[in-house]
């Protein structure tokens, strides 16, 4: 029954009270048809609008402190939602936190703990690179299969990157899939999104045509996206949105005059000093405020759940279509991208929709492979939820932020080379932060909340806060049976 017309009802009945000769009986009629209208709003599913952007860092938007980006849509979306200080992504790299979305698994659970093109590659280093699975095996049941068997129409839009055309999002429960392909970034972010000239390989963007020179991959994808919003709105069909942004990975490619305005904003003194990385960011803004507008639009902004987050830390390495200028900074955090330590896997989250407290901030440690549980408890589908699920439900933060969940720790696992790292783990419980290194054995301690950029080891003068941990990542690192690395015999 719609909640129209059980509003009907109610009004007819209230017609019809003076017709009850037992006037006890008006107040059991009233609650009766309030819990109606109730019922009938409960069983509308919210639409779902996941944004993922690619290699954002936690100090990215204006709302965690950047003093260089102007993001504005964020920060009003932040302001009617929920804002978390300490969520993090479920690695330091893409495919592993966009698996854990998907499936709400953890990245060592899945054996999925780097990107496709370098998941058979054990590499010549002291140690031998763990083989990994490359691409999403179809066996895992994914948040858009259960929304796709409740009725939702499910389309993602832009970077995919979990694994080889079997593995596309057609196979894993969308409708529609434009622009996912096995490729972890375009070669170029202009029209016509293809070629040679950044990446070895030759790539495309597909889906994106009829297309004209000057058009801009991020501006083409939410274009796709209001389209659909459109459709199903207009159809009366629930939808989840997977829009997830190339931006902000290499190459990076700004609109000239956005990169002319943050050049002239950028002083000697400022600690961000890449104009074409914060032009990229204020587009992917701009985008995100046409994706709310385009709810507001078509009324249905407060029926739709918005997520915005990101999938790793910044890059803190170079371009080369800009030499020298380094990509990102995430001070106050430690290094960047593929690196364990908080610039690599702090990430900004924020939450706007229907039961989500509103202008709040939650110190709660959330990651990546909470969004599973969560989303579908909001579509009223948390049963759904099978075993072998890591990911935890964060509902009651989003009704009340100082809500505390009962998960005592987050683990991490990178067994893999990075120009930031060598193969690590790493465990976040309460304040203390643990990471261990495999090529020599070594920990590092540090407490958060006294030392956010990780500046200060304490595993000397802790040591028995170090050996937990240490003991807990291990036994951890065994239960979800995560591979490791073996000692490379060419390299004794």
């Amino acid at each position: 029954m719609s909640r129209s017309l059980a509003l009907t009802i109610l009004g007819l009945l209230q017609d019809d009270f003076r017709s009850v000769r037992d006037m006890k009986l008006i107040p059991r009629i009233i609650l009766a048809s309030c819990l109606l209208v109730l019922s009938a709003h409960a069983a509308k599913r919210p639409n779902i609008v996941l944004i993922l952007a690619d290699d954002l860092g936690w100090a990215g938007l204006s709302c965690y402190g950047n003093d260089l980006h102007e993001t504005p849509h964020l920060d009003k979306l932040a302001k009617q939602g929920v804002r978390f200080t300490d969520a993090y992504a479920a690695s330091p790299v893409c495919t592993p936190t966009r698996v854990a979305i998907l499936t709400g698994k953890h990245p060592a659970r899945l054996h999925m703990t780097i990107w496709r093109e370098s998941a058979l590659n054990r590499g010549n280093r002291k140690l031998l690179q763990p083989v990994c699975v490359d691409s999403l095996p179809v066996k895992h049941l994914t948040l858009a299969e259960i929304l796709k068997e409740a009725g939702y129409f499910n389309a993602h839009f832009g970077k995919w990157h979990v694994g080889r055309a079997e593995s596309y999002p057609q196979a894993h429960g969308f409708h529609l899939n434009v622009g996912g392909t096995l490729w972890g970034a375009p070669q170029t972010f202009w029209y016509p999104y293809n070629g040679n000239s950044y990446f070895r390989d030759w790539r495309y963007v597909p889906d994106l045509e009829p297309g004209r020179e000057g058009d801009y991959l991020t501006d083409r994808l939410t274009d796709k996206a209001l389209e659909v919003m459109e459709e199903q709105a207009k159809a009366k069909r629930p939808f989840y949105l997977n829009l997830w942004y190339h931006t902000v990975h290499t190459p990076i490619e700004g609109k000239p005059e956005l990169v002319e305005r943050y050049r002239k904003r950028i002083k000697p003194d400022s600690i961000r000093k890449n104009p074409h990385y914060a032009a990229m960011v204020h587009s992917m803004d701009e985008n995100i405020g046409r994706v709310l507008a385009k709810l507001d639009q078509l009324g249905i902004a407060d029926d739709t759940l918005v997520v915005f987050t990101s999938d790793n830390g910044g890059f803190v390495n170079t371009c080369r279509l800009n030499k020298g200028l380094q990509v990102a900074n995430n001070a106050p955090l430690r290094s960047g991208k593929g690196s364990c330590y908080e610039g690599g896997v702090r990430v900004p989250l924020i939450v706007r929709g229907p039961g989500v407290a509103r202008g709040k901030t939650s110190v709660e440690p959330v990651y990546a492979c909470d969004l599973y549980p969560t989303l579908l408890r909001a579509t009223g589908l948390g049963d759904k939820a099978k075993e072998g699920v890591d990911g935890i439900d964060f509902t009651p933060v989003l009704r009340d932020p100082k809500a505390k969940l009962s998960r005592e720790a987050l683990y991490f696992h990178y067994p893999h080379y990075y120009p930031t790292t060598t193969p690590v783990s790493a465990v976040r419980k309460g304040d203390w932060k643990l990471l261990e290194y495999f090529e020599d054995g070594r920990v590092e301690l540090f407490n958060l909340k006294k030392d956010l950029g990780e500046t200060k080891d304490l595993s000397t003068t802790e040591q028995k806060i170090a050996k937990a941990l240490a003991t807990e990542l291990r036994a951890w690192r065994q239960e979800v049976g995560a591979l490791l690395p073996e000692p490379n015999p060419a390299r004794k």
